[in-house]
């Protein structure tokens, strides 16, 4: 799983909130075929958390999917960065 804390510095309301976020999380979903939702920060109009989710049998392949997704979110110039995570979870 891939964490966004995000700033959206031009945001002056909910409604320009989502037209910023969603094409990020649709495209992000239909482009590199990810779960991925906002997690945090929903009724904050200049933050929001979004987090990816990809599955494979194998982690060099779900690496890859994850970094595609990172270059993905990067390349919106209408968002700030605050971090980005990486959380890995383990079928023993």
């Amino acid at each position: 799983m891939l964490v966004f804390e995000l700033h959206l510095p031009h945001t002056h309301s909910l409604k320009e909130k989502r037209a910023v976020i969603t094409p990020i999380l649709e495209g992000a979903r239909r482009r590199h075929r990810v779960a991925v939702a906002e997690v945090d920060h929903q009724d904050t109009w200049q933050r929001a958390t979004l987090a990816f989710a990809t599955v494979s049998g194998e982690e060099h392949m779900a690496k890859a999917v994850l970094d595609e997704v990172d270059r993905f979110v990067w390349s919106f110039p209408e968002v700030d960065v605050v971090e980005s995570r990486v959380r890995w979870m383990e079928d023993d």
